[in-house]
């Protein structure tokens, strides 16, 4: 209980502080799923890739 009173008077008891913190609060969790999501496809997707299969397809370039 004295967490929860903690963090109503630091973040949510003024207007500025609250609408500051749903704004953080919606970019990290913005970022945070965007790189769950992207670790989740590449992972369902190895090998499928143009960055993992890139090398079958290009030449090496000799001089």
């Amino acid at each position: 209980m004295a967490l929860m009173r903690e963090a109503y008077n630091l973040l949510f008891r003024r207007t500025s502080t609250f609408a500051l913190t749903i704004v953080t609060g919606a970019f990290i969790f913005e970022r945070v799923f965007d790189q769950a999501g992207d670790a989740i496809f590449e992972r369902i997707n190895q090998g499928k890739l143009w960055k993992h299969i890139r090398h079958n397809y290009e030449n090496k370039e000799e001089e």
